[in-house]
């Protein structure tokens, strides 16, 4: 099952539906780091707090830094993008001894630029954060190659599948202390890239939920500065996690990251899908639902009793009444800090994680005191 066991999970950087949107901006380059046309694998002290983390990484292979390879060797390793996938662009394979997941973005830079890029990139290292393993060009697309997570998506462990033998209830983030523990993991991931980059493709389908202890892993670092998103004017984004800057023509961005966690944590508070149509009887049409709007409505002005019942609906039923509403509230409105419509109004990741740290805290001693039964594991085996 997900314990609520907490690890140690900083590692210090060694320095400082698909949209379309168009823009004029320059992409926003990570700090300067010496160039490398190729950095190999190599074996590596297992042993290294940088590469501590909830997951195995592959017996005797551990990655110095990302590798610019051939593409004919992917070809190989993914039996000519055969092997199994989890979506039209993604493929899971071996490559080098390593596990790793394959992943297919268009192209928008100078091909030149890419191992400098990589080189820019081979210096992040966080628990948090899927390895980088490396990328390769073929034809205008970028291949990029990511140590594999094992573990569901933070979205299907929020929405599970309907079609599911399972009962629908179930999901394997129980209470509220697994979800304080996701959202620590996911914020701290993130104020670690903002050191010297962006992530650009936050969402909840992009973070792994592994066992032990419901620990989060953010995925698909790099894609977007290494695919060059932005440089021909055009960036694709997520329906429902793109901050309106972006919408409106601006470019990747911390504060844009920032808007797209915030989505992902009132989803982790609620349960819900960050944009969903339901159909009005009386008007007979279909009338769109943000979860922004429903969170910034369950928080408003208002008596405090009433405010109090409207917590409770809005917070993931699933979670019963088991979670401290005072709490709930106060991760809410961080939620919502960090999705004002102007960007100088958020705050940045160094304000969130240290706001969520100090939730989570509260959350271990809430659940010392109400502790509630595991109802399952992400294999779905029942606790005992």
């Amino acid at each position: 099952m997900c314990k609520t066991g907490r690890a140690t999970r900083l590692s210090d950087p060694k320095t400082n539906s698909k949209l379309l949107i168009r823009s004029n901006s320059p992409r926003v380059p990570v700090s300067s780091s010496p160039s490398s046309s190729s950095i190999p694998f190599t074996t590596a002290d297992l042993t290294s707090s940088s590469f501590s983390s909830s997951f195995s990484l592959a017996a005797g292979v551990v990655p110095r830094g990302p590798t610019l390879f051939p593409f004919l060797e992917l070809l190989s390793a993914t039996d000519q993008f055969l092997s199994p996938s989890s979506s039209s662009s993604s493929w899971r394979c071996s490559l080098r001894g390593a596990d790793a997941v394959v992943s297919r973005r268009r192209f928008l830079a100078d091909p030149s630029s890419l191992p400098s890029r990589l080189a820019d990139l081979s210096r992040f290292h966080h628990a948090a954060v899927a390895p980088l393993l490396g990328a390769s060009l073929g034809a205008d697309h970028l291949f990029l190659v990511h140590q594999f997570v094992p573990g569901p998506s933070l979205s299907s462990c929020l929405r599970p599948n309907p079609k599911s033998p399972r009962n629908s209830r179930f999901t394997p983030l129980s209470s509220w202390l697994s979800r304080l523990i996701v959202a620590d993991d996911i914020a701290h991931g993130l104020q670690y890239i903002h050191q010297g980059s962006v992530h650009g493709r936050i969402k909840s389908s992009g973070v792994i939920v592994t066992e032990p202890g419901c620990r989060a892993v953010i995925c698909h670092f790099g894609s977007a500065e290494l695919a060059g998103e932005g440089e021909d004017g055009r960036i694709e984004g997520t329906r429902g996690y793109m901050a309106p800057e972006i919408l409106a023509g601006g470019r990747i961005s911390r504060s844009a990251d920032v808007y797209a966690f915030g989505v992902v944590l009132l989803e982790l508070i609620s349960g819900a899908e960050p944009v969903s149509y339901l159909f009005n009887e009386e008007s007979g049409d279909w009338e769109r639902r943000s979860i922004i709007e429903t969170a910034r409505g369950t928080v408003g002005e208002g008596d405090g009793e009433k405010r109090v019942m409207r917590i409770r609906q809005w917070v993931d039923g699933r979670l019963g009444d088991s979670f401290p509403v005072e709490e709930a509230e106060k991760l809410i409105r961080v939620g919502l800090r960090c999705v004002e419509a102007e960007e100088e109004k958020r705050s940045d990741m160094v304000w969130v994680a240290g706001k969520i740290s100090k939730l989570l805290i509260d959350a271990n001693k809430w659940n010392e005191t109400f502790q509630r039964p595991m109802e399952g594991s992400l294999d779905g085996k029942k606790s005992t």
